[in-house]
């Protein structure tokens, strides 16, 4: 893929694990939505980012916008219920994430997309997961990031101040509530000079 990712800039650590859950720190935004944030959750940040930049089977996508076809902006891969995760410590992830909301979400996370953000020209538009269930009932999206920082933007949906959360070196952010219907995320565009970036977003059935 051509990523280089200089990793003095992230974690040293000589393994690749989690953290605690319990120093998530929530931040509620209105009409029922929430976010929590939990900065430096994966240990290893830097040598889990290696390992699925080369072992994850990333594809191209093109989509239909604005009366033509057009490239998606990132590289993406997608695994189901079913399908063995890349590496053990997103199946750790996942589960970890099922335990610590199965009393707010009442279900575990089940699948899992990751986005590859290959510099600052790679970009996500504003959008909430409201495909599925996620446009009618209140649901969870966690993000776990690896790689160079990128900001995570929010704004209400329809328009308004947006909030910024820069996300990289093994930080988790959770959208819960009403955040994908009542609220909008993205991930701009960016002029600096922006090294890659792998999101992994866990997503419970029938929410995308």
């Amino acid at each position: 893929m051509g990523a280089y990712l200089q990793g003095s800039l992230f974690d040293q650590a000589d393994d690749i694990g989690l953290g605690s859950l319990r120093g998530t720190r929530r931040t509620e935004l209105g009409s029922g939505a929430w976010i929590d944030l939990l900065p430096g959750w994966l240990r290893g940040a830097d040598d889990l980012f290696t390992r699925l930049v080369a072992e994850v089977p990333w594809k191209a996508e093109r989509r239909h916008m604005y009366e033509q076809m057009v490239d998606v902006p990132r590289l993406l891969a997608f695994y189901g219920a079913e399908d063995p995760l890349p590496h053990p410590v997103l199946s750790e992830a996942r589960e970890a994430l099922s335990a610590y909301y199965a009393t707010e979400l009442g279900e575990p996370f089940t699948t899992a997309g990751l986005c590859y953000y290959r510099d600052g020209r790679d970009s996500v538009a504003w959008h909430g997961d409201r495909i599925g269930r996620g446009g009618t009932e209140d649901t969870m999206v966690a993000i776990l990031s690896v790689g160079a920082p990128r900001d995570l933007l929010l704004r209400p949906r329809g328009g308004g101040s947006a909030l910024r959360r820069p996300l990289g070196h093994g930080d988790l952010l959770v959208m819960g509530g009403s955040c994908q219907r009542t609220w909008e995320h993205a991930i701009p565009k960016s002029s600096r000079a922006t090294g890659p970036r792998i999101s992994v977003q866990f997503r419970p059935s029938g929410v995308a």
